[in-house]
């Protein structure tokens, strides 16, 4: 599941994890995604911080509170040692600044021999 208030960056996550999976459920704010995550049961989320509505941190919280054994990867512009404390406290299994989302190919098992793009397997090995 990825869940982020901006489309594009919603298909930027979807196209670098396509090796991951078929389908992606995607959600565009964190109230969206509590209720989902609870029908769908996804294996991983993507989660955003800052988002309208609930954010990233508290919908994370809501979910690993009720969902125990749910996966959540925080994802965020804004990479400082409090909100990553705030991420991991409120159950999430990692935190990655946005500015290094191409490692969420080898964070989900996708190795850079995978891609048909030479400067994706370039930046994955950098």
């Amino acid at each position: 599941m990825i869940v982020d208030d901006n489309a594009q960056m919603r298909a930027f996550i979807r196209s670098l994890l396509k090796e991951v999976a078929s389908e992606f459920v995607e959600c565009a704010d964190g109230r969206e995604a509590v209720v989902v995550y609870e029908a769908e049961r996804p294996d991983w989320v993507v989660m955003d911080v800052t988002m309208g509505g609930i954010d990233g941190i508290t919908a994370t919280r809501l979910i690993t509170s009720r969902f125990p054994g749910s996966r959540i990867m925080i994802i965020t512009q804004h990479n400082n040692p409090k909100l990553r404390e705030r991420a991991h406290e409120a159950g999430a299994a990692g935190f990655l600044p946005k500015e290094n989302l191409i490692e969420l190919r080898s964070a989900f098992g996708v190795h850079a021999a995978e891609s048909d793009d030479p400067k994706e397997h370039a930046l994955t090995h950098s």
